[in-house]
């Protein structure tokens, strides 16, 4: 199998691509607005315990408190991803109010995403990640990763760990580290050990809610936790991010360093070149077509993850029940690929076409199984219940794929998703591009949602700048409620002169009677209104907010004009 790693470097987005066989199997994003919490490490302040729910919320400076529950409360790791699980009973009993108090500082990490109206989940049981290594600061344990299957090499890295960890700290020996010398687990453990010594600093330092470590950026990540000798390539498309993950591989695994390519196109970016943007937009779709012609349909809710098989165009063969079987164990593949893609976690439940031979239904659960053998979050199917579902579970740390990049859609009132207004921003900045790079129009009038077109323009029309520099042509963003937010509409092409004339709505000397929407942002004594998403500054209608005042457009400019009361 051919297993890449695609990282698409820009401006205020980072986006990573795993494939297998050419086929998108994972997906990753980082935002700075978006940035994930998941690993990372706060000093935290208790601010309720609840011994009815026994658990406790914690302040760790994010929107909503943080849940902590008692088995994650006590500062020993009850829950390994490794072949042992032998702690002392007597741990299991100590209740909340035995372990936390009010106003108590804890150091904590954020084990799974705050999601919707729930806060993050949090634990006590610490776990710092290296390369080849994850320290557990606190637990007097060694373990092996699971999927190392060798016996003897799973005593050789055991007996390593054993003397490598620090006296009363615990060690996890990932499934990379499989083959590893000493000295490899050595200078991951030294690495470890400094930034535990660091944390432990930082938490001397300071009142709770306090950040004391956060993972690293998702290009480290990628490197750390997904290269590994059985990628046969990275590829980058940012000559500045090519040289530093050739840097860390150069210290991680220097075998691999030949393996990192640059992607250099002149009108292509790696993402469309190897059609990942279509694929990202089929992923955010409920029905997925299997090459047969059967399909899936997936539905998330808060609860679980409902997905249902059908037949659909595929009409198969004289025999019925080969018709349905060949449905079933091809879309146990796709859903496999669909679960890792779309990173859905918590509770799945798989409802197959119903099989009339247990072969078949024993055979479906097999490849299913298979299938998810390569996903390497913690994934176990429990079968198949009594009436025909198969039910699974997969571990949830972070945010879903439809979390990330859509929001509760208010125009149906939460039974449907739209695009996130910044997705929709990144599309129309990479749309405007694309027609922009081999046009021979001088510019470009775009007509988007007022809130898209604020996002598009920037503070002072800086990301608009950013974009024209870009492109090397003049662009023209306006603001209009009646687009719809995922709409993006092609106003005019042509010289400067002939799209700002079509693009300003207003124009200097015109009279207009307009509504104060609020103040200045920087001069309070300064008023604004909008038109069409535009923005009029008004001068002296600071408190006007509310009013509707009469007044002369004194400049216009191309992301907003000035105004005077008359």
């Amino acid at each position: 199998m051919q297993k890449e790693i695609l990282i698409s470097v820009e401006q205020d987005e980072t986006r990573a691509a795993v494939l297998e066989d050419g086929i998108l199997v994972e997906f990753h994003l980082e935002r700075p607005l978006t940035q994930r919490v998941a690993g990372h490490i706060f000093k935290g302040r208790v601010e309720n315990v609840l011994p009815g729910m026994q658990a406790a919320f914690v302040n760790i400076g994010l929107e909503k408190n943080a849940f902590l529950y008692v088995a994650d409360a006590h500062p020993l790791n009850l829950d390994f991803d490794s072949e042992d699980d032998d702690l002392p009973e007597d741990l299991r009993r100590a209740t909340i109010k035995d372990l936390l108090k009010v106003g108590q500082e804890v150091i904590v990490q954020v084990a799974k995403e705050p999601t919707g109206n729930k806060g993050a989940r949090i634990t006590r049981n610490l776990t710092v990640p290296g390369r080849f290594l994850v320290l557990m600061p606190g637990v007097d344990y060694v373990g092996v990763s699971r999927k190392i299957a060798k016996e003897e090499e799973r005593e050789r890295l055991k007996q390593l760990a054993h003397e490598l960890r620090p006296r009363g700290m615990g060690v996890i020996v990932r499934t990379v580290a499989e083959g590893r010398s000493r000295e490899d687990l050595a200078r991951d453990m030294r690495f470890l050990q400094r930034l535990w010594a660091d944390i432990q600093q930082r938490a001397k330092e300071g009142r709770a809610p306090k950040v004391l470590y956060q993972d690293l950026s998702l290009s480290y990540r990628m490197v750390r936790d997904h290269f590994t000798t059985d990628v046969d390539s990275l590829v980058v498309d940012s000559p500045r991010e090519y040289e530093r993950i050739r840097e860390l591989v150069g210290v991680f695994s220097p075998e691999l360093v030949d393996r990192v390519q640059l992607f250099q196109h002149p009108h292509l970016t790696l993402f469309d070149a190897r059609g990942i943007n279509e694929e990202m937009e089929q992923a955010l779709k409920k029905r997925v077509w299997l090459k047969s012609g059967g399909y899936i349909v997936i539905d998330q809710t808060e609860a679980l993850t409902a997905i249902d098989v059908n037949t659909g165009r595929y009409v198969g063969t004289d025999n019925l029940q080969e018709t349905i079987f060949k449905t079933n164990m091809e879309a146990a593949r796709e859903i496999a690929r669909q679960l890792r893609l779309r990173d859905i976690g918590g509770i799945i439940i798989i409802d197959f076409i119903d099989m009339e031979k247990p072969h078949h239904r024993h055979q479906v659960v097999r490849e299913l199984d298979r299938a998810l053998e390569r996903d390497r979050t913690r994934t176990t199917v429990l079968g198949l219940t009594q009436l025909g579902l198969v039910e699974l579970t997969r571990k949830k740390g972070r945010r879903s794929l439809l979390d990330q990049l859509t929001r509760t859609c208010h125009y149906c009132d939460g039974r449907g998703y739209v695009l996130t207004e910044e997705s929709v921003a990144r599309r129309v900045r990479r749309e405007i591009k694309r027609i922009m790079r081999n046009a021979e129009s001088e510019a470009i009038l775009v007509e988007v949602h007022p809130s898209v077109a604020s996002l598009l323009i920037g503070p002072g029309g800086t990301n608009l700048r950013e974009l024209e520099r870009e492109t090397g042509k003049n662009i023209f963003v306006r603001g209009a409620e009646n687009c719809h937010v995922e709409e993006m509409i092609v106003r005019s092409r042509g010289t400067r002169e002939e799209v700002e004339e079509r693009a300003l709505p207003v124009k200097t000397g015109q009279v207009l009677e307009l509504t104060v929407e609020e103040p200045h942002v920087s001069n309070v004594w300064d008023g604004i209104a909008r038109v069409e998403g535009y923005v009029i500054d008004i001068e002296g209608a600071g408190n006007k907010v509310g009013e509707k005042v009469k007044v002369e457009i004194t400049r216009a400019f191309r992301t907003y004009a000035k105004a005077k009361m008359v």
